[in-house]
């Protein structure tokens, strides 16, 4: 079986090694110091953020099974990267973000990750990019803390966890399946038994209309015009709109007076827009930035051959 490994630093380290052993060929996923000043430290003596160690995850994986682009995307999903030093609640240099390697050859691999990440964030990040200089385990404790203690603190939301097992299922049940009809047919099916929203499906662009393609849920509106609603206005914007209320969204198409809040993702085939990935809630505030982030890798998925 061939092995590589990659290091990551994305804060609390129970999250993320929990986060990386529940990714289809991950091998081994362990939690320990990387990158700092001292020998074999202690988890108090990283706490004091003194010794210059990150807080980091070694991760072992078959790339048979897994590339190691597919797990630097999965890194950014629960990563800021726009933020130093502090990744949720946890503040410090320990909790730095970065990604550490120790293979020369995995460095082009890396920076085309952190060059897509900055031209879909528009910003520079401040995620660090170094080969290892060192890493040691930590103490017994820490391997598994999750799975040891169901109720521990973690920095990472539940929900990132379900959108993981749902995102690996869709790319397994999809396969080298071709028509994009059908896949918006089965990612649809598939989002909305796992996630259980109100109304999920997709629009595709037709001329200057969206029509209604495959759907779970109530009948909805056949035609969207360009620019008009939360589905309209994100094809023109060329991006995700995240809508809380969408009673307060100017020029709301009420396709059903159940909807509370909704969230769209424009589905690209290269540079074009074809579609649009929409997903409504009978709840109000139910979408946020972790939606936002999953449903679109969700919809690349649609496009891929």
């Amino acid at each position: 079986m061939n092995k590589k490994v990659i290091y990551f630093a994305g804060g609390c380290f129970w999250g993320v090694e929990h986060f990386f052993k529940g990714v289809d060929g991950v091998l081994e996923a362990v939690p320990g110091y990387a990158n700092g000043n001292t020998e074999n430290p202690s988890y108090k003596e990283v706490y004091t953020d003194t010794t210059g160690h990150a807080e980091t995850v070694k991760v072992t994986y078959n790339p048979d099974r897994v590339g190691l682009g597919m797990l630097l995307k999965l890194f950014f999903t629960v990563t800021d990267p726009l933020t130093l030093n502090r990744q949720g609640h946890d503040e410090g240099t320990r909790y730095r973000s970065g990604v550490f390697y120790a293979d020369d050859e995995d460095r082009p691999v890396i920076e085309q990750a952190f060059r897509e990440t900055e031209s879909r964030l528009g910003v520079p990040i401040v995620t660090e990019l170094e080969p290892l200089r060192c890493f040691y385990p930590a103490e017994e404790y820490h391997r598994d803390y999750l799975d040891k203690n169901p109720d521990g603190y973690c920095h990472l939301s539940l929900k990132t966890f379900i959108y993981l097992r749902l995102y690996q299922d869709i790319r397994l049940f999809l396969g080298d399946e071709a028509d994009v009809t059908a896949k918006m047919a089965d990612i649809s099916a598939l989002i909305s038994k796992k996630m259980k929203f109100f109304w999920t499906g997709f629009y595709r662009v037709v001329g200057s209309e969206l029509v209604l393609g495959p759907f779970q849920g109530d009948a909805a509106c056949l035609r969207i015009g360009y620019g008009k609603g939360v589905c309209g206005t994100a094809w023109k914007q060329a991006r995700t709109i995240v809508v809380p209320d969408v009673e307060e969204f100017p020029g709301h198409i009420a396709c059903s007076s159940l909807s509370r809040s909704e969230i769209v993702v424009p589905v690209y085939s290269g540079a074009d827009i074809v579609a649009v990935l929409d997903i409504d809630s009978d709840e109000y505030s139910t979408f946020d930035q972790t939606d936002a982030v999953w449903l679109e890798l969700i919809a690349q998925l649609v496009c891929v051959h």
